[in-house]
């Protein structure tokens, strides 16, 4: 059985794929500050993507996407603005959640874009 830590790094690496794929390119990963972690941080033309990446193998307590709390956003956007002034950065931003329930051999992807909403 697969461990969590190596689960997520496989999901993560599927989204990061799977948003190439779709023409966003990769700004960083993992990226950590005091306040919290930004799983990948891709740029959407003139649009910084700041994306949560969430696996499940079954949806019995909920979907992937579910799980993204309100709690868990407000650290999403701590976390975002830290990295935005330690970049001295000035651009336009958005929140996307790449959801992969994992219930069978081919992992189903759902890409929310523009998830939530700087408040």
């Amino acid at each position: 059985m697969i461990n969590r830590v190596a689960q997520g790094t496989a999901a993560e690496e599927l989204a990061r794929r799977y948003l190439e794929a779709h023409g966003l390119t990769l700004v960083a990963r993992n990226f950590r500050c005091r306040v919290g972690e930004l799983d990948l941080i891709m740029r959407d033309g003139e649009q910084l993507v700041f994306v949560e990446v969430r696996s499940r193998r079954h949806s019995r307590f909920g979907t992937p996407a579910e799980s993204v709390t309100r709690i868990k956003q407000r650290r999403l956007l701590r976390a975002a603005a830290f990295y935005l002034q330690r970049q001295r950065l000035d651009i336009p931003c958005r929140f996307d959640v790449v959801a992969i329930l994992q219930t069978g051999d081919e992992p189903c992807t759902e890409w929310i874009r523009d998830a939530f909403q700087l408040t």
